[in-house]
């Protein structure tokens, strides 16, 4: 279960979990043709955004202009949990969670709770209004600190593994010190390395009957390419230190591999994932001079000329 505060629009975010888009380019792994296989515990009745603001102003909540308006929830398992089991089985285990936040935030704070079965894993946002029982806005008092945050897992893993024994609780951040990295970051790096790898291949395949040419198209891809990649980095170097442990970890999975556990299949997933990062780093830094010399210079050009 995470928390992630929103404090302005709903628009991009309501896209998303409602899936009103065609296509999903920021995330490849969404399959539209079963999008009609999701299902909502809670149907919203108008637009996010209208949503939190009538709980707001019907509870009559002071608002500052960083107030978190509402919070967006993920909630899902391992992939191994979910392998087998009916859609009804995957039903009462998302309701199971929203009987859960209702008691410890109120039903009626709740206005969205949709269930994603088009993905590789199952799992629900539940978006609510965090209003206090004396008609306060005040997220920071709901969902509390770090410490306060254990105790919500805690409870939560509690509250679950009584109609299904078969969780195991993760290990607490509280423990690790790590914090979670967002799954985004790992699919947009999967992506990206995609695209590296084709302009790498065309990188390999220049010889003196083709250079000119060559030279032209990778310049193309890689103006296409350098500046998802500078945002990519940025959040490669914010989570420098929990991927670092990812890579500790993964090489010690490998050794325990042979024990064929879920648990440990699961987290060698992860691992390849943290390859695909590691290969899209290594690939940004081999990239000749001469082209991020080239893309720079046209970025320059680009940039409107100050007023002296």
């Amino acid at each position: 279960m995470r928390f992630s505060k929103q404090k302005g629009g709903a628009g991009a975010l309501e896209a998303h979990h409602e899936r009103t888009k065609e296509k999903y380019a920021s995330n490849p792994d969404i399959d539209t043709s079963k999008s009609k296989n999701n299902f909502h515990i809670v149907q919203p009745t108008s637009s996010y955004k209208r949503e939190s603001d009538n709980r707001i102003e019907a509870a009559g909540c002071r608002i500052r202009k960083d107030s978190v308006r509402f919070v967006d929830t993920l909630i899902t398992a391992s992939p191994d949990f979910f392998k087998g089991k009916k859609r009804e089985e995957i039903k009462t285990f998302f309701q199971t969670a929203v009987d859960f936040l209702s008691r410890k935030i109120g039903r009626d704070n709740i206005f969205a709770a949709t269930v994603h079965l088009d993905e590789k894993t199952p799992h629900k946002h539940l978006c609510f209004t965090p209003i206090t029982e004396d008609g306060r806005l005040s997220a920071k008092e709901i969902i509390g600190n770090r410490t306060q945050l254990t105790k919500w897992q805690d409870d939560f893993f509690a509250h679950m593994v009584k109609k299904f024994p078969d969780l195991e609780r993760g290990e607490s951040a509280s423990v690790t010190g790590r914090r979670h990295i967002p799954t985004r970051v790992f699919k947009q790096a999967v992506n990206l390395s995609k695209h590296a790898r084709k302009i790498d291949a065309l990188l390999n395949d220049i010889n003196p009957l083709n250079a000119g040419k060559r030279k032209e198209e990778i310049r193309a891809e890689l103006n296409k390419f350098f500046p998802q990649m500078e945002k990519q980095e940025t959040m490669f170097r914010k989570y420098q230190k929990e991927f670092s442990f990812l890579e500790q970890e993964n090489s010690s999975l490998e050794k325990k591999l042979e024990s064929s556990k879920p648990s440990v299949m699961a987290q060698l997933e992860v691992g390849k994932q943290q390859q695909e990062i590691i290969f899209l780093r290594q690939f940004y830094a081999s990239v000749p001079e001469e082209y991020k010399a080239a893309y720079r210079a046209s970025q320059q050009k680009q940039q409107p000329k100050q007023e002296r």
